[in-house]
C-alpha cells in the first residue's frame, strides 16, 4: 500500500453509504488538531471513499487542502461493499477492558469528551498530597504556561510597542533549497531548510510541544518561521494571534542557534498595523504565492500586503514559495522556490 496526498474537493463520497454520523464530525476535527490526520482515508481505485466520510467532513471543517490516502485497488467491487459494511460496524462490537483502561488513562490530562468518547465510569487512585502541597496551584499553573507557551517568553525579546511582538532577528541566510516540515523526520537532504507552507494541523504539534523539535531543526540548514494561517473570516483577536505565534516559535528556535527566516503573512490592510512586527529593515523574510493567482480579490490582497511588506521592512531579500508572480520588488532580490508538494507530483507521474 503507498500513501498518496489527494486534494480534498478531489475526493468523491460515496453516493450511497449506509453509515451517516454527522454528529461526530466536530469531534474527529478535534482529534485530527490534536493527534494530526494519523488515519488515512480509504478509496477504491476510482477515487470513491470506501472509508472516511466524516474524516472528510472534518478536514473541510479545518480547511485542509489535501489529505492522505491509500487506494485499495485490488479488491473487487463486492469486496469493497463488504469492507464499507464492516468499517461502520466494528465500533458496535467492541468493549472495554476497564483495568486496561485505567492504566492507560493514569497521568493522561485529556479531556475525552472533545473527541465524543464517553468512557466507562472509572474511579481512579487519587493523588497523595504532601503537607506543602495541599492547596497548591502550580501544577494548574504550569499547565496554563504550556498551553499558551509562556514558559519560552525568557528566551526571546519583544517589540516596545503596543502589539509586544516576539522580534526575529536577520540571520542573513538564503537556503538552496525548501522541504516541508512534513517530511523532516524522514528526509535524508540536510542541507536545506524547512517551511510550514502547509495546512495548519499539520505542524500545530510544534506549537504545542516546541522544545521537542530543537535537535530534529538543528539537522538542517534553517527553518522559515511556521506559516498560522489568517483567513479574512478569522476574528481579527485571532489573526494577530497567529503572527505571535509565529514570531514566537522562530525566537525561541533562534535562541538556540538555529538559523530562521521569518515567514510574512497578512489579511485586509488592518492587519498591516502588526502582521510586520518584529522584524527589522533590510531583513530576509519569505513569503507565498500560494492561493493567489486564481483569485482576483486574494491577488490584489497579496499585492497590497507585498507593497505594504516593503515600505516597512525593505527586504534585502525575498524569498517566495510557490509560482512567479508580476510584481515590481523594487530592490530586493527576489529568490523562488518551486511549490514541493506540486514536484513531488510531477516527479512521481514521470
Amino acid at each position: 500500500m503507498e500513501l498518496e496526498f489527494l486534494k480534498t474537493d478531489s475526493l468523491i463520497p460515496y453516493e450511497n453509504n449506509p453509515r451517516h454520523n454527522d454528529s461526530a464530525v466536530r469531534f474527529v476535527a478535534n482529534s485530527i488538531k490534536e493527534f494530526g490526520f494519523q488515519v488515512p482515508i480509504v478509496i477504491d481505485k476510482n477515487g470513491v471513499i470506501i472509508a472516511g466520510h466524516t474524516r472528510l467532513k472534518a478536514a473541510k471543517l479545518l480547511r485542509m487542502t489535501e489529505i492522505p490516502c491509500i487506494r485499495a485497488a485490488a479488491l473487487s467491487d463486492d469486496q469493497v461493499k463488504a469492507f464499507r459494511i464492516a468499517d461502520n460496524s466494528v465500533s458496535e462490537v467492541s468493549t472495554w477492558d476497564d483495568a486496561l483502561l485505567k492504566l492507560e488513562l493514569e497521568g493522561l490530562d485529556f479531556d475525552f469528551s472533545d473527541f465524543g468518547l464517553k468512557l466507562p465510569d472509572i474511579k481512579m487512585d487519587p493523588i497523595e498530597l504532601t503537607d506543602e502541597e495541599e492547596g497548591y496551584y502550580g501544577d494548574e499553573r504550569e499547565r496554563t504556561n504550556r498551553t499558551y507557551n509562556l514558559d519560552i517568553q525568557s528566551r526571546c525579546e519583544f517589540t516596545k510597542d503596543f502589539w509586544q511582538m516576539p522580534i526575529i532577528q536577520n540571520d542573513g541566510f538564503v537556503p538552496k533549497e525548501l522541504i516541508g516540515f512534513n517530511y523532516a523526520k524522514t528526509s535524508e537532504k540536510k542541507n536545506a531548510g524547512i517551511h510550514f507552507y502547509l495546512d495548519d494541523y499539520q505542524f500545530e504539534r510544534v506549537w504545542n510541544c516546541p522544545e521537542k523539535y530543537v535537535e530534529l531543526f538543528r539537522e538542517y540548514d534553517c527553518i522559515l518561521s511556521p506559516d498560522f494561517s489568517l483567513y479574512m473570516d478569522m476574528p481579527m483577536q485571532m489573526k494577530v494571534w497567529n503572527v505571535y505565534r509565529s514570531r514566537l516559535i522562530g525566537a525561541y528556535y533562534q535562541s538556540y542557534g538555529i538559523p530562521v527566516i521569518p515567514t510574512l503573512s497578512w489579511a485586509e490592510k488592518e492587519t498591516f498595523d502588526f502582521c510586520f512586527k518584529g522584524i527589522s529593515k533590510g531583513s530576509i523574510v519569505s513569503i507565498s504565492t500560494i492561493g493567489v493567482k486564481k483569485d482576483k480579490d486574494a491577488l490584489q490582497m497579496w499585492k497590497n500586503g507585498v507593497k505594504e511588506m516593503i515600505e516597512v521592512i525593505d527586504p534585502s531579500i525575498l524569498l517566495i514559495y510557490g509560482g512567479k508572480l508580476d510584481f515590481d520588488f523594487r530592490d530586493a532580490e527576489v529568490v523562488y522556490f518551486e511549490n514541493d508538494t506540486l514536484r513531488r507530483w510531477k516527479d512521481e507521474s514521470v
